[in-house]
């Protein structure tokens, strides 16, 4: 990107502005976007390698990290080898110190929580994948996260077996608590196993969790009371939603803003914190021309403190979408990856370097050789 942003000036302040997420004060609007490293070990432990990359972000002036997927349970819910779990005590003792170098400088950090459900590309303990009915996802497996050839068709869900599910869901979440992370994020976004109930294409369901949009949308708002249960209301919580999936980048709900309002209306009168918006540009319309952000749709049907990502590299469309009230919080990937010191260099105005091919990618966590400057 290489540009200069001193000429910005109050452009940028809205992204420097403090804001609180439940009983958390983020002491401003930039977070790190949860995005797959691959750099655990093979039974899902993080290192010191992960240490490393997430701690950098938090030195670099973000106000909350956002982890990569963590698989919550020893069945069905891993996706891909080398994967950070937090399924187990042995996870939760090895998060702690991560979660602790970050919130030393000053920044939460949020385990986001993921199934890989008919996505899952490599499993420690299983070779059976699962998703709410007999589905294979419509594209192949990816080599840089370790898989090859077409996925396999999953198995569908029985009904105790989603009550597992979710009881791993929230086994993971008192976990996080116990790691001293600030916050869970569940993720039903990018075609894993919660988005794969909200979706048509792979919800073929005939009981209350399948058919309607109101009955595809019941487990995460079952989900989320079930946490909350589990992990009072200290912690933060929130769930991540999108459109379109990681096997399919097209994908769009048939039913438009129609969907959109039933899906985030339900969702709103939960008891999470917030929602978090992942689309490929968070600034254009999200159901066809003319039409609302998805970022606005979830604010107006939800009415929760939105986070909102996609090409939002750019500090002066970022604070635009802030400014125009489209969301509450700008979370950031590619960029955070190419620069992890992104708020210290936009605050004091100094040119956010181009992006590292290596270090943007590659899915595995990248630490340069070199001190951040602040």
């Amino acid at each position: 990107m290489n540009r200069d942003f001193r000429k910005l000036g109050e452009t940028v302040n809205e992204l420097f502005a403090r804001g609180s997420i439940g009983n958390h004060i983020l002491k401003n609007r930039y977070i790190v976007g949860p995005m797959t490293r691959v750099s655990s070990e093979e039974d899902g432990t993080p290192n010191e390698r992960v240490r490393q990359y997430y701690e950098r972000f938090a030195k670099g002036g973000f106000a909350a990290v956002i982890t990569e997927g963590v698989y919550p349970d020893t069945k069905h819910s891993q996706a891909y080898r080398y994967q950070g779990g937090l399924a187990t005590e042995k996870h939760a003792s090895a998060w702690a110190p991560i979660v602790e170098g970050v919130k030393s400088h000053g920044a939460l950090m949020i385990a986001q929580l993921m199934h890989g459900g008919a996505q899952t590309q490599g499993n420690h303990y299983t070779d059976v994948t699962v998703a709410p009915s007999e589905f294979s996802p419509p594209a192949d497996k990816v080599e840089v996260y370790y898989g090859s050839g077409a996925f396999p068709t999953a198995k569908e869900l029985s009904k105790q077996e989603i009550e597992e599910v979710k009881q791993g869901f929230v086994q993971s979440a008192k976990l996080a608590s116990q790691a001293g992370f600030s916050g869970v994020e569940l993720h039903g976004a990018n075609g894993y196993l919660l988005d794969e109930f909200l979706s048509e294409v792979s919800n073929k369901r005939t009981d209350e969790y399948g058919g309607s949009v109101e009955n595809r949308v019941r487990l995460l708002v079952e989900l989320i009371e079930e946490v909350r249960e589990a992990v009072g209301t200290e912690m933060m919580l929130g769930i991540r939603i999108s459109q379109l999936k990681a096997t399919n980048g097209s994908y769009v709900w048939p039913g438009g803003e129609s969907d959109a309002r039933i899906i985030f209306s339900a969702l709103g009168k939960t008891s999470a914190d917030y929602i978090h918006i992942s689309d490929i540009d968070a600034a254009a319309p999200g159901f066809g021309e003319g039409t609302k952000t998805m970022a606005q749709a979830a604010k107006q049907y939800a009415n929760k403190p939105i986070i909102t990502c996609g090409d939002l590299g750019d500090p002066e469309k970022a604070a635009r979408v802030l400014q125009q009230g489209e969301a509450d919080y700008i979370a950031v990937a590619r960029q955070a990856l190419a620069n992890p010191d992104t708020p210290n260099r936009v605050k004091e105005g100094k040119p956010l370097g181009n992006f590292d091919g290596k270090a943007v990618m590659t899915p595995q966590a990248y630490v340069k050789d070199f001190e951040l400057e602040y």
